[in-house]
């Protein structure tokens, strides 16, 4: 192992950094040099009173973090790998709540509960009407010269595939987006987020997915959060569970398919080839390989219950450890010639969906199907689209987002 040549005080969860690009030379030289390398902070930048955490690059090490979660916890910091330095630890430890941030057993407990709602039936059952909702999204875009394809095309079916999900009034939709914007957004000052907004956003979620449990409790429907709150002989979850899983839900299921499809569509319209290949076969390898080229999560984090080694790098308990998705997407050692888009791609190992493990996205075959079917709708409804400008990212050290990338429907 070899010292990288990194510029002075490079932090691979810097949000100045992903707000014009992901650093994938900086992890290409990680995974060279130093797979599991220490990456130094000034101290509680990430608001964990520390001074860094390990960088793991490389494919089989992020699958070894994400399949122990015994030495690896999600808990003890939560997988957010950087909040800001202002926020207190009983903001952080309230997080523990979700999901996302559970080890088990409690977290086997909650995951056995809410898979009800995504069984290849329950999916199955949403495709014709997604399918529809798909073909009207991309006609209302069309009516335009031009836009914004994240917010014309991009970030509507993954919302109203939630609210179809879990039974969310459609007209409700705009407030699950706009929630979600600023749980996700506090990193970007041109939105005007505070870290204060976006907790304010998640209580008012939480307390609109909470009431929303309250009322099929007192009156049961066919729907997917009955499933959840009112099945007492297979366990149900409690109203503040129910909460914080929507919460969990929204922004997974929302900020990551959003920003798959928007670079998808950037992809497609820098790989004319691909694109111009999509509309002739569409290959059902496409949606996978359009997750692993987007990466929506960059990166996630967990902490070491105990000394351990990884990667030839000694850990001690207690040290935060990044798992950087996007480095192992792009790992040579991983996949042939990764630096390509390739939609016939197969075998396609990508960790866009976790590397495996008890974490591993529930949403993963929900979040395929809405890929196919937008494209499928573009392809068939305005296959000459165009780009007219580069993206515009947005701010923030875990998420590959972008906020805007301006096309031409015509």
């Amino acid at each position: 192992m070899s010292c990288p040549a990194l510029p002075e005080g490079f932090d691979f969860t810097d949000p100045d950094v992903y707000q014009q690009r992901v650093p994938l030379p900086e992890l290409a030289e990680l995974r060279r040099t130093a797979p599991v390398w220490w990456n130094p902070q000034p101290h509680n930048i990430a608001g964990f009173q520390d001074d860094g955490y390990w960088v793991v690059t490389r494919h089989e090490d992020v699958k070894a973090v994400s399949t122990d979660p015994e030495t690896f916890s999600s808990n003890t910091n939560t997988a957010i790998i950087r909040f800001n330095e202002s926020i207190s630890r009983d903001q952080i430890d309230v997080q523990k709540l979700i999901m996302l941030n559970m080890d088990p057993p409690e977290h086997t407990r909650l995951r056995q509960i809410v898979q009800r709602g995504f069984t290849p039936r329950a999916i199955r059952a949403l495709r014709e009407a997604l399918t529809s909702r798909a073909t009207r999204i991309v006609s209302g875009a069309a009516g335009k010269p031009s836009g914004n394809f994240v917010t014309d095309i991009a970030s509507e079916l993954p919302l109203q595939a939630i609210a179809e999900l879990i039974g969310v009034p459609q007209e409700d939709r705009l407030k699950l987006f706009d929630w979600s914007n600023k749980m996700a957004a506090y990193d970007d000052p041109e939105l005007a987020v505070t870290e204060e907004v976006g907790v304010e956003s998640a209580m008012e979620l939480i307390s609109y997915s909470m009431n929303m449990a309250a009322a099929r409790k007192q009156c049961p429907a066919h729907d997917i959060v009955t499933k959840l709150v009112a099945a007492s002989d297979e366990g149900s979850l409690t109203s503040d569970e129910f909460g914080f899983f929507v919460l969990v839900l929204t922004v997974a299921g929302n900020e990551t398919t959003r920003n798959a499809i928007t670079h998808g569509m950037h992809a497609f319209l820098t790989h004319p080839e691909q694109w111009e290949r999509f509309k002739a076969e569409r290959p059902a390898t496409t949606a996978d390989e359009i997750v692993r080229w987007a990466t929506p999560i960059v990166s996630f984090q967990r902490t070491a219950t105990r000394d351990t080694e990884l990667g030839g790098a000694h850990i001690k308990e207690g040290d935060r450890v990044g798992m950087f998705y996007s480095s192992a997407n792009n790992d040579p050692e991983a996949f042939d010639r990764p630096e390509t888009f390739d939609i016939t791609r197969d075998p396609n190992p990508h960790l866009g969906f976790g590397g495996g493990g008890p974490h591993f996205c529930l949403g993963a075959s929900l979040a395929r199907m809405e890929i196919d079917l937008i494209f499928n709708a573009i392809a068939d409804t305005v296959p000459d689209i165009r780009l007219e400008g580069e993206p515009r990212r947005l701010r923030s050290a875990w998420i590959n987002g972008v906020k805007e990338l301006r096309v031409s429907y015509g």
